[in-house]
C-alpha cells in the first residue's frame, strides 16, 4: 500500500480538459501544414525549419540526455550532479551535497534532446525526511526538437528552510517525464540542509 501512494506522490498533475495530441515523427511535423504561420514559427522554434536532423548516436536510443542539474546560489560555484551516464547516476544517490539553512537558491538543468520531438517535458520531485513528504516540486521544461547543443533550464527561486526544526537530512527523488507519460530519467539523490556551507 506504501508502494501505492509513493507513486500518487510522484505522478505528475493532469490539467483537466487537455488532451495530448497525436505522435508524430520529424518528417510529419515537418510537412505539417506548410503555409500556417504561426506553426511554421512554432516548429522554427523546434529547430524543425533549420535542417531538424535527428541528432544523437545511433547506438543511444535515449531522446531525453541530462548531462547535470545543478543547484545555483548567486556568489557560490554550482553544486552540480552529474546524470549523463548511469554510473554518474549511481554516484548521485551516495554523494549528498549542502545547502545553507534560508538560503536564496534556483535549480537549473542542462540537457539535450536527441532524434525526435519531445513534447511537454517536465522535472518532478518529491522531498522527504524521515519517510514524510516535505515538498513536491513540479516544473513544466517544455517541447523540444532534437539539437545538437543542448538546452538549458531555470527553475523559479526558493528559499531553503531554517531553524533547528529544519537542519538535518532530505531524502529526494526526481524524474523528467513528457506528455505521452515516457519516463525520460529517474533517479533518487539527497542533501542536507546546514547552518552554514
Amino acid at each position: 500500500m506504501a508502494d501505492h501512494h509513493e507513486e500518487d506522490d510522484f505522478a505528475p498533475t493532469q490539467t483537466a480538459g487537455y488532451k495530448v495530441g497525436e505522435k508524430k515523427t520529424l518528417d510529419e511535423y515537418k510537412n505539417l501544414d506548410a503555409q500556417d504561420e504561426s506553426l511554421n514559427k512554432w516548429k522554427e522554434s523546434l529547430g524543425l525549419k533549420t535542417g531538424g536532423k535527428r541528432s544523437g548516436p545511433a547506438d543511444d536510443d535515449r531522446r531525453v540526455v541530462v548531462e547535470y542539474i545543478a543547484l545555483e546560489v548567486e556568489g557560490r560555484p554550482d553544486v552540480k550532479i552529474d546524470l549523463s551516464t548511469p554510473d554518474a547516476i549511481d554516484k548521485a544517490r551516495s554523494s549528498p551535497f549542502i545547502i545553507k539553512e534560508g538560503v536564496e537558491y534556483r535549480m537549473k538543468v542542462k540537457f539535450r534532446v536527441q532524434h525526435d520531438v519531445v513534447s511537454g517535458l517536465k522535472y518532478l520531485q518529491v522531498v522527504k525526511r524521515k519517510g514524510v513528504r516535505v515538498d513536491k516540486t513540479e516544473e513544466m521544461i517544455g517541447s523540444y526538437g532534437p539539437a545538437p547543443e543542448p538546452y538549458e533550464k531555470k527553475f523559479q527561486l526558493e528559499e531553503a528552510p531554517s531553524g533547528l526544526l529544519a537542519r538535518g537530512h532530505y531524502e529526494a527523488k526526481s524524474k523528467f517525464v513528457d506528455d505521452d507519460n515516457v519516463t525520460h530519467i529517474e533517479w533518487a539523490w539527497s542533501f542536507d540542509i546546514k547552518k552554514d556551507w
